[in-house]
């Protein structure tokens, strides 16, 4: 028998100044049997950091003709595309191929950085790709703050995300492996 989703709700309310981006958004992530809250986090994060009306979640870790997160224009043209994690270099390189914008959002410590190290000169003749890291600690920090029912804010300003649920805030400061910083 097959393991069902499981439903996180997410209330998160986004002040970018830096792209002078003001909204707040009502989130349903499913969250497949094998993801991790780690994982699941990071998504939420991405959307953070590159929200737009029509930023959207991919169908899931299986899917392998759609990204985590992915924005398309009216004319069905992908805009922007958003892996999470160690993607395959081939992946990488088709979405590069798809989409004017291609991000991979790299976390998993030692194991982020052994990929960069097997990919990053590859990958490094895609012009439309920007590989940001997040360390580690600030990962597993966001995974504790991970519940079926979230209410969050996000202030972004200078590069630096400041997550705030309840009375705790993480600040992450992704660090940019390959490309400039720009969520939009």
């Amino acid at each position: 028998m097959a393991l069902n989703a499981t439903i996180h709700k997410a209330e998160l309310s986004i002040s970018d100044m830096d792209r002078h981006y003001y909204a707040t958004h009502a989130l349903t992530l499913a969250r497949h049997p094998s993801e991790t809250e780690e994982r699941l986090m990071v998504r939420l994060l991405a959307f953070a950091l590159h929200a737009d009306d029509r930023l959207e979640f991919g169908k899931g870790i299986s899917d392998e003709d759609e990204p985590a997160l992915w924005r398309r224009a009216y004319t069905d043209e992908v805009e922007q595309w958003i892996e999470l994690g160690q993607p395959d270099e081939a992946r990488v390189r088709k979405a590069c191929g798809r989409a004017r914008q291609v991000v991979v959002m790299n976390y998993g410590g030692r194991a982020a950085d052994i990929w960069w190290d097997k990919v990053g000169a590859a990958l490094s003749r895609n012009d439309n790709l920007a590989v940001l890291d997040i360390d580690e600690a600030t990962v597993r920090q966001l995974a504790a703050l991970c519940e079926r029912g979230m209410r969050m804010q996000c202030l972004i300003q200078d590069g630096e995300l400041q997550l705030i649920s309840g009375d705790t805030t993480i600040a992450v400061r992704p660090r940019a492996r390959m490309g400039e910083y720009a969520a939009a």
